[in-house]
Parts: C-alpha cells; sequence; structure tokens
C-alpha cells in the first residue's frame, strides 16, 4: 500500500466547496479527484485534506493524502491527474509518504488569506478573486481589533459550528496590510470551525468601515453581541498547510 500526498491548488469559484453532506451535492473539489483517482487506480480510495475549504474558496496549496495499492510513480500520478482533472484545479506535486501520514491530521496550522480590492476603479480581472471595497477601510483599526482574537478563545459565536464539542481554538496570528491597491488579511491557527474565517474577516471589514466599534469583538466573544455577515468567499484562499 503506497501512501499519497498531494499538493493542490483550486479556484473553488464554480464548487459546493472541499465536501458536501452526503446527498447534498456532488459538485465538490473533492468528488472531483476522487473520480479521477477511481479512473487512474481502479479503487475507491478514502481522501483526507489538511482543510476542509467552504463554497466559493479558493487555494493557492491544499494538501491531500490518499492510499492506494497501484503501483504508478508519484510523477506519473501528477502527470495523469492533471491530464483529466478538470482545469480549475492542478496538482501541482505529488510524493509518497511514510504510511502513518495524515493531511487532517499531521498539520500542525494552517493559514487563509483574503484580498480586499481597494483600487480607484474595480479590476475586471480580478474580480472573481478579490472582494471590492468601494470605502477604504481603516487599517490600523483593524489591527487593533485584531490584537483582540490573537490567542486562545471560543470561537463558537465567530462561527456557524452545529456540532456540541469544544470550540475552543487557537489563533495564531492575524496580519494586515495594504500595498496601496489590494488590503491583505492573513489567518493562522491550529484549525478552524466552520466559517470562522470569513466570519472573523467579515467583522473585522466592518470594524474597518466604521460600521462596528473594536470593543465589539469582547461583546461576540461573551455573546452580547452576535458577529458580522460572513465575508464574500470569493477573496478567500487557503494559502498553505503546515506540517
Amino acid at each position: 500500500m503506497h501512501n499519497i500526498k498531494l499538493v493542490l491548488e483550486y479556484d473553488g469559484s464554480r464548487y459546493q466547496g472541499w465536501q458536501r453532506a452526503k446527498g447534498e451535492s456532488t459538485n465538490t473539489i473533492s468528488n472531483k479527484l476522487l473520480e479521477v483517482i477511481h479512473k487512474m487506480t481502479a479503487e475507491d480510495v478514502e481522501l483526507f485534506c489538511g482543510a476542509r475549504t467552504e463554497v466559493g474558496v479558493h487555494a493557492y496549496a491544499q494538501t491531500v493524502n490518499f492510499k492506494t495499492t497501484s503501483d504508478m510513480r508519484p510523477h506519473e500520478i501528477l502527470q495523469y491527474m492533471n491530464r483529466y482533472l478538470p482545469m480549475d484545479i492542478a496538482v501541482l506535486s505529488a510524493e509518497e509518504m511514510p504510511e502513518r501520514f495524515h493531511a487532517s491530521l499531521n498539520a500542525k496550522s494552517r493559514t487563509y488569506i483574503y484580498r480586499i480590492a481597494i483600487g480607484t476603479v474595480p479590476s475586471v480581472f480580478d474580480r472573481k478573486y478579490t472582494y471590492y471595497a468601494f470605502k477604504t477601510p481603516d487599517i490600523a483599526v483593524m489591527q487593533q481589533a485584531a490584537l483582540l482574537l490573537i490567542g486562545r478563545h471560543d470561537f463558537k459565536n465567530f462561527s456557524t459550528v452545529k456540532k456540541s464539542k469544544s470550540t475552543e481554538k487557537e489563533l495564531y496570528d492575524i496580519e494586515i496590510y495594504s500595498d496601496g491597491d489590494e488590503i491583505q488579511i492573513s489567518l493562522k491557527a491550529k484549525d478552524f470551525l466552520h466559517n470562522m474565517p470569513r466570519m472573523i474577516i467579515g467583522t473585522l471589514l466592518d470594524i474597518g468601515l466604521n460600521k462596528r466599534k473594536k470593543d465589539c469583538i469582547e461583546a461576540i466573544f461573551a455573546g452580547k453581541e452576535s458577529a458580522s455577515a460572513p465575508c464574500d468567499p470569493k477573496g478567500l484562499f487557503l494559502q498553505e498547510v503546515e506540517y
């Protein structure tokens, strides 16, 4: 049995996220990969991923692994999959890993990045991959609010999670910076709850646009206020999964 690790990039625009509950939708990133893997190996494999990206979210570097009895070498797997996958999903690398490697369980951190366009005119060509802010957010105020989010907290109120187990997570870092035409927000954590990156970013954006005060962060943690609506997913990318 061979344990194959793939690093992927994909445009999530037309997909229902990484995976949906059984019976909801087959138009997912994972399902497209499984179809090609089955065609390649004639096996129904189990696919594990570093982060379950949500509907419309993209990835610069998603990590997955699966086990197969196929003797195809990693470079042959890479070539085969890129030949048969849709053009909005690409395998960047393939390698054989030790049997115990698991793309989800072995991940040390996940980093998401959000792109906000602030140029004078919205770009026709970047519109699918950036959120356009007609008013430039106040980065300094957003950075002050971000400090209240960093660390270990119960992020239940910054998510749409339905599970009853612990919702405590550690947010390692939030960086907010601008190059003049674009603001980028990066979030790094061990892992994230469902919709947690989008709701944190949506709240920070409202603070930066003076729709909310930075003190709302503590009120949201305490359950006295609700988090802002999730940000538009088209500007959100899974940037990295670290092992």
